[in-house]
């Protein structure tokens, strides 16, 4: 074998050896970003084709399995409640005075005109229980060293079979994602800034997504207040918390 081959070889193995593995990098991830609980006051902020739109929120959630959310502004949005048990999801609307269980299709819907759906949502599972990750570059991001991941879903359950994600390599939190279907169409893109230093973890304090397949420059979600690993009552969690 010739000198420089070897050398290449040597250089490329170098490298590589210098990433974690991506297992170890979803691991991290999750310990940012999951909690055993949380309470988080927010708004989101909805751009669309002629106005803007801002709606806020206040969410309790247990694990990955249980999240009620209530809307609190603007007056028509107001009142509103989502309840997410497990696989299943409720609305109840003060309007109509009607509860309705979203599923199927329906939670492919946007959710108040947001580049959001309800499969979003939803979608608060450890990343390393979902999917298989490699590490394939370096970027910065935000003046922020990143390691780029390719994520591939184990399962066909999985909303967004591919996933990008660019983690600060010092702080293992997402600056950017990109979600894919699995024929490798971008789906969606997300960015997440504002991160913020709390109870011991990484957090963004800001997230911006786009639905890549509607126009509008896409919903900002601003987190105004956060509480994790705080006692939640267990009544939250249930159906007569819609009413």
């Amino acid at each position: 074998m010739r000198t420089i081959e070897i050398v290449l070889i040597f250089v490329s193995t170098s490298l590589f050896a210098q990433y974690p593995s991506g297992e170890e990098i979803l691991n991290r991830i999750d310990d940012n970003l999951s909690s055993e609980n949380r309470v988080v006051t927010s708004k989101m902020i909805i751009h669309g084709a002629r106005s803007d739109r801002t709606i806020e929120s206040k969410s309790w959630s247990e694990g990955d399995t249980k999240a009620f959310t209530e809307y609190l502004s603007p007056a028509r949005e107001a009142g509103t409640k989502m309840l997410k048990l497990e696989d299943q999801l409720w609305i109840y609307s003060p309007s109509t005075d009607r509860t309705i269980q979203i599923s199927g299709h329906m939670l492919r819907q946007s959710v108040m005109g947001s580049d959001l759906s309800y499969e979003d949502m939803m979608e608060d599972t450890k990343l390393i229980d979902n999917y298989d990750a490699t590490v394939i570059g370096e970027e910065v991001i935000d003046e922020r060293n990143c390691w780029i991941l390719e994520l591939n879903a184990k399962n066909a359950d999985v909303s967004y079979q591919i996933r990008k994600i660019w983690v600060d390599l010092e702080r293992y939190i997402p600056l950017k994602e990109e979600l894919y279907a699995k024929s490798g169409k971008l789906l969606k893109r997300m960015e997440l800034s504002d991160i913020r230093h709390m109870s011991g973890r990484w957090f963004p304090g800001k997230m911006v997504f786009k639905d890549m397949l509607k126009k509008g420059e896409g919903t900002e979600f601003i987190v105004e207040e956060i509480q994790f690993d705080v006692d939640i009552e267990e009544h939250v969690f249930t159906k007569a918390s819609l009413r």
